[in-house]
């Protein structure tokens, strides 16, 4: 009874099929190294791995230094002194003056905005870069090259030239930046707050009487603002040179409820301003000088300073070609130069040419990815 069962078709197939699945599996297990049928050893089976990029054989030279008197100094007091005609006063005026300059990248721009400031009589010490980068703390400790595009001189900006310095945790927006700044002017009880672009030039009018510096010039704009009879009321923002320089009325800003953050960048300014007006709030077109938008560094920052040049500094616009070399023209024994002199003309008209230079340009902010790459 149990052999004629067995016979049956039910248990003979899948007997059989049962039978023939293990001696294919038998075949392929490795035996000694080697399988069965004699293939060699059995390859892993591996995971994909990434792709990863080759390694840069041309490497870029450090940018060039555009500042041969500062990378020589250790204080401020190792510098050229700010001209005679625009030096603070001794005493800090009694407004609260702070000037707020963000930096995202390229060096060269942000230590040429810096060392216009202060020798157009800015206070060193109510100068902050905001830094964001989203390096945290790489520039402080030096981690970073000059071919990087984040880099910048963190010791220059805050032993050299004495201005302060605050780190952004993370990569911020403009809308995101300027909430930062309203909210350092709250936290600081400040009625009012200066801020400007990196990529400018600005300068003092030397060749206007009563003569003032450019610093004294925003003072006495944002003093006038705050009077009673002052017929621009309620102001919100005061555009020195559109938003290159600009001074802002911190309980203005709040009214309106600051930045909309989801608005992206040019089109945020169109809606800041929008509300601004909608909310009836004024926004001055104010003279403190002249600003200029570049997109390059001069050659030598020491002229700045006016100092009579001991040669003639060279700047090829046209081809782009920067001639900066290690010494200064302008320092050691350069005597101050005369205010509203030939070499200040000249100098403007320097900067004009950068400013056109830019402005020709199809990629107008081509700048931006200037430098080639580092660590």
């Amino acid at each position: 009874m149990i052999l004629r069962s067995a016979r049956s078709p039910f248990v003979i197939i899948p007997l059989l099929l049962t039978l023939g699945i293990s001696a294919l599996l038998f075949l392929r297990l490795p035996f000694n190294g080697t399988n069965v049928l004699g293939h060699g050893p059995e390859k892993p089976r591996l995971r994909p791995h990434p792709i990863y990029k080759e390694e840069r054989k041309d490497i870029p030279p450090p940018l060039p230094e555009y500042f041969p008197a500062a990378a020589k100094a250790k204080s401020p007091a190792d510098l050229p002194p700010v001209p005679s005609w625009n030096r603070p006063p001794k005493e800090h005026v009694p407004e609260k003056t702070r000037l707020y300059i963000g930096f995202t990248r390229y060096w060269p721009l942000l230590q040429q905005v810096i060392v216009a400031y202060i020798t157009g009589g800015w206070p060193p010490e109510d100068i902050y870069v905001v830094e964001n980068t989203g390096t945290f703390d790489a520039n402080r400790h030096g981690r970073l090259t000059s071919q990087n595009p984040f880099y910048m001189d963190y010791h220059r900006l805050t032993k050299v030239f004495g201005v302060n310095i605050i780190t952004m945790p993370s990569l911020q927006t403009f809308a995101q930046l300027q909430n930062f700044y309203l909210s350092e002017a709250i936290n600081n009880e400040l009625d009012f707050y200066f801020w400007g672009h990196m990529d400018v030039v600005p300068q003092s009018w030397e060749d206007r009487e009563p003569y003032k510096s450019l610093y004294m010039r925003a003072v006495e704009t944002v003093r006038e603002a705050q009077k009673p009879d002052y017929k621009e009321k309620p102001w919100a923002i005061q555009f020195f040179s559109y938003d290159w320089f600009a001074a802002v009325n911190t309980k203005s800003f709040v009214e309106v409820g600051g930045w909309d953050t989801f608005v992206s960048y040019y089109g945020t300014d169109c809606d800041m301003h929008s509300r601004i007006a909608m909310q009836g709030l004024k926004t001055p077109i104010a003279d403190a000088g002249k600003v200029f938008d570049v997109g390059k560094s001069l050659d030598d920052l020491e002229i700045l300073y006016r100092r009579r040049p001991k040669e003639k500094a060279s700047r090829d616009i046209e081809s782009g070609v920067n001639n900066t070399e290690t010494s200064s023209a302008y320092g050691g024994s350069a005597e101050e130069d005369t205010r509203g002199s030939e070499n200040w003309k000249k100098l403007q008209e320097t900067l004009q040419a950068m400013a056109d230079e830019k402005v020709a340009d199809s990629f107008r902010n081509s700048w931006q990815k200037r430098q080639k790459g580092g660590q």
